[in-house]
């Protein structure tokens, strides 16, 4: 695939999207010595991102490159990817292309070596998309980044005295609330457990959920306790042992709050032990969450815009370049309650 495109795209675009040096794409393309097997799926990818980006391509306009630097499930890099992309051919003044560097489980000393190497070697960028733990590690590597001249935006989880320029995504603590205020007006003043599930405790966003969520459940209905489980990634592999392990230890957890995703695993976990999830309330409509809010597993999923973060987030970078008008500025999105009632037509599951 990529010898054949290499008549659409450039060596250098197709190096800059990459990371690659110009030389090792062109031993790729036309098969001039040897390269590894990294490099070929590099190149591969690259050609992908070029050519979904491509129609975005006008003449005179000035390219930036955005690194995309995430540490999710594949459920929601890919959500966010598709989002973002969405959203390229709609900015102005400038060309954008994104440039992704994503991987499923939390790893600080992953997130350090990705951010140092934006920038480096030649690899031009002009912004960097980051979801990363909250780790002094991870703060330290985005301040280089951001000593360099190449503004840093957080997206979903913010990261402590990391010099970024801007954190986009959903107000958690107001989300953590809002399902809090669900959870209690479902259950009433009945007794029992509230099952709360974390990918990890070292993502900001995640924490101001949880935290945010117990203490107002504690206010308005003091009857229910929680149990809050973490540090499964959010994989279905690594969860559905910890929720079996919960629901063996708690018989009377029967109400779901699930922060990190996850959720097949959750549901297939009340129905093996057979019980009851009097309500389930979940955060983000990617593909698995809107066949669960379809199938009614889920009752309620709490969203926001991803298109409409994308598009907050590539402004603030091109603010920061000076391109458009003011300052970077932090936004930090309204949670929409969804039902299976009011899930968007464009996403009903076929």
């Amino acid at each position: 695939m990529a010898r054949r495109q290499s008549r659409t795209h450039r060596v250098r675009d197709i190096a800059e999207q990459s990371g690659l040096s110009e030389a090792t794409v062109d031993r790729v393309l036309h098969g001039r010595g040897t390269a590894s097997v990294r490099a070929v799926r590099a190149v591969e990818q690259a050609v992908l991102d070029l050519d979904r980006q491509q129609s975005q391509v006008r003449i005179a306009a000035k390219t930036f490159i955005v690194d995309v630097v995430m540490q999710a499930p594949e459920r929601f890099s890919a959500a966010v990817r598709t989002a973002l992309e969405a959203e390229l051919p709609a900015v102005r003044p400038a060309v954008v292309r994104a440039r992704f560097d994503v991987r499923e489980s939390a790893d600080p000393a992953a997130a350090v070596a990705s951010l140092d190497a934006v920038g480096g070697r030649g690899r031009v960028s002009h912004g960097v998309l980051l979801k990363a733990p909250d780790d002094p590690d991870v703060a330290a590597a985005a301040r280089r980044v951001a000593a360099r001249g190449i503004p840093v935006v957080t997206l979903v989880t913010d990261v402590h005295d990391s010099g970024r320029a801007a954190y986009i995504g959903l107000d958690n603590a107001a989300a953590g609330r809002t399902a809090a205020y669900l959870v209690s007006r479902w259950l009433g003043p009945s007794r029992g457990t509230v099952l709360v599930t974390m990918s990890r405790s070292t993502f900001f966003g995640e924490r101001e959920r949880v935290d945010a969520f117990v203490g107002q459940l504690a206010r308005d209905a003091p009857t229910l306790r929680t149990t809050v489980v973490s540090d499964t990634d959010g994989l279905d592999a690594t969860l559905a042992a910890t929720a079996r392990e919960a629901l063996g230890l708690d018989p009377k957890i029967g109400a779901v709050y699930s922060v990190g995703g996850g959720n097949h695993s959750i549901a297939r976990e009340f129905e093996h032990v057979g019980r009851e999830c009097r309500v389930f309330v979940a955060h983000d409509l990617d593909a698995d969450n809107v066949e669960l809010l379809g199938s009614g597993v889920l009752d309620v999923v709490l969203h926001h815009d991803l298109r409409a973060d994308m598009r907050r987030a590539l402004r603030q970078v091109l603010r920061a370049h000076h391109v458009l008008p003011g300052a970077p500025t932090s936004v930090a999105a309204h949670v929409e309650v969804v039902t299976p009632h009011n899930l968007p037509a464009r996403l009903h599951p076929s």
